[in-house]
């Protein structure tokens, strides 16, 4: 069994990118496994509590990420970049010692409202990544915008060629994953 860890870069209750996250793991291939981690309880990172050691949310998301084969980010776009609360989780994450993102395989999606989905915010994300060693997958890419109308009040997505679109893009995940030796 492959397993991913996802997390959604937005807090809000009906997030598209959370729905995003519920319809991949209903989508998710024979052999994937995808388990979803809320960020809302990591705290603003503050090198002065880092000094003293990881908040207990942010020593869980640290090992979560440590003991999954894959991540699964779905993102938001604020201001043509970065939700503050995925960029503040990355930043915790990120700290020494044995920060565990380096190379670790990341695939990037994200459903917003505007015409371009997220396509901003998944641009600097990869550059954030890129410091942290993360093998985030070139191809295929996933942005969904705008996003209004293509959730079902369940939360599914309503177009099949989205769902398809979404099906491709775990598929092509799932290799990216598995051909990637595992660490310990």
């Amino acid at each position: 069994m492959t397993r991913i860890l996802a997390i959604s870069g937005s807090l809000r209750r009906e997030s598209f990118n959370t729905r995003l996250i519920v319809q991949a793991q209903r989508l998710a291939p024979a052999g994937l496994a995808i388990e979803r981690f809320d960020l809302a309880p990591i705290p603003l990172y503050n090198e002065d509590v880092n000094a003293v050691g990881f908040p207990a949310p942010v020593a869980a998301l640290r090992q979560a990420i440590a003991q999954a084969d894959g991540l699964l980010i779905a993102t938001p776009e604020y201001n043509y970049s970065i939700p503050g609360v995925l960029k503040n989780a990355i930043d915790w994450v990120s700290r020494p010692p044995a920060q565990p993102l380096a190379g670790k395989p990341i695939a990037l999606m994200g459903a917003s409202a505007g015409r371009f989905g997220t396509a901003r915010a998944q641009y600097h994300l990869r550059q954030v990544f890129v410091l942290l060693n993360g093998l985030v997958m070139n191809q295929p890419e996933l942005m969904i915008g705008p996003a209004s109308g293509e959730f079902a009040a369940d939360g599914t997505l309503k177009d099949p060629a989205t769902n398809d679109r979404l099906a491709k893009f775990l598929a092509a995940f799932t290799t990216w994953v598995t051909a990637r030796p595992r660490s310990s």
